[in-house]
């Protein structure tokens, strides 16, 4: 029979010695798995457990509401968020109005980066954006992130190392298994009409495409943000405002000493 995973989190009212042993003792007793367990914000605790029906949920459910110890915020078939949260000890901040909205500071980099390499395994077509200042780490985060998920990764567009921005690919570039990359700038202010040609080719592949400054790149293109699977900010700082006037000047095309690759 096929195991069945949950998420429980309870949050502790009172931390009295023993408590996580109590907790762990009644798992067992009606033969559910912990298979990881971590803290999770302030005085909250998750774990992911494994199981064989969903019956044994229920009663470990209702034994949980008598506990006065804790109280149970969470009990469900685990989500991205919830196994990262896990895994890493916080949980993902998301925007209370755009759920596709993530927010990440710069502290958080080895989060973001498992993240993304989440979403990058998923098979087919996505598209998400990701949203900060410059040198925050937005680009590298993606390669690590493609590393992570064994992902080759391509720049259609790009300010990595030198001024990327092609016009073609070469036929196995082409891949639904490959990661695509753009700069929202790069493409918009600098790109002739046949590296827009290739954009759309791209953005009509089943796979998943990364779109560093979403904002600029669909106020000069015809997409929209409702095209968008996942937006993706990081910021150095939670106070920080993300603002496009530093790079939206000729200086970031023209003078800041890169040199152009275009092909």
């Amino acid at each position: 029979m096929e195991k069945i995973e949950w998420y429980l989190e309870y949050q502790i009212q009172k931390n009295r010695p023993g408590l996580l042993g109590d907790i762990s003792s009644l798992l067992g007793m009606l033969a559910i798995n912990i298979v990881t367990i971590n803290g999770v914000d302030d005085k909250r605790r998750g774990l992911l457990l494994r199981c064989d029906s969903n019956d044994q949920i229920k009663r470990l459910e209702s034994i949980l509401k008598t506990m006065d110890n804790i109280v149970v915020t969470k009990l469900r078939e685990p989500k991205l968020r919830d196994r990262l949260a896990v895994r890493h000890g916080r949980y993902i901040q998301r925007d209370a109005d755009d759920k596709k909205t993530f927010r990440f500071v710069r502290d958080e980099l080895g989060l973001l980066v498992d993240f993304m390499a989440e979403l990058f395994k998923k098979e087919g077509h996505k598209l998400i954006g990701i949203r900060g200042m410059p040198r925050v780490g937005k680009t590298e985060s993606i390669v690590a992130a493609s590393v992570c998920a064994n992902k080759r990764w391509l720049f259609v567009s790009s300010t990595l190392l030198k001024q990327t921005i092609r016009s073609q690919l070469i036929e196995d570039e082409y891949s639904p298994n490959n990661l695509f990359i753009l700069d929202g700038i790069v493409s918009t202010k600098r790109a002739s009409e046949k590296h827009w040609q290739l954009v759309r080719e791209v953005m009509r592949l089943d796979a998943t495409k990364i779109i560093e400054h979403p904002d600029i790149f669909v106020q000069n293109s015809e997409y929209t943000l409702d095209d968008f699977s996942y937006i993706i900010e990081l910021r150095n700082s939670p106070e920080e405002e993300i603002t496009y006037e530093p790079v939206e000047g000729p200086s970031l095309i023209d003078g800041n000493g890169f040199s152009m690759f275009d092909f």
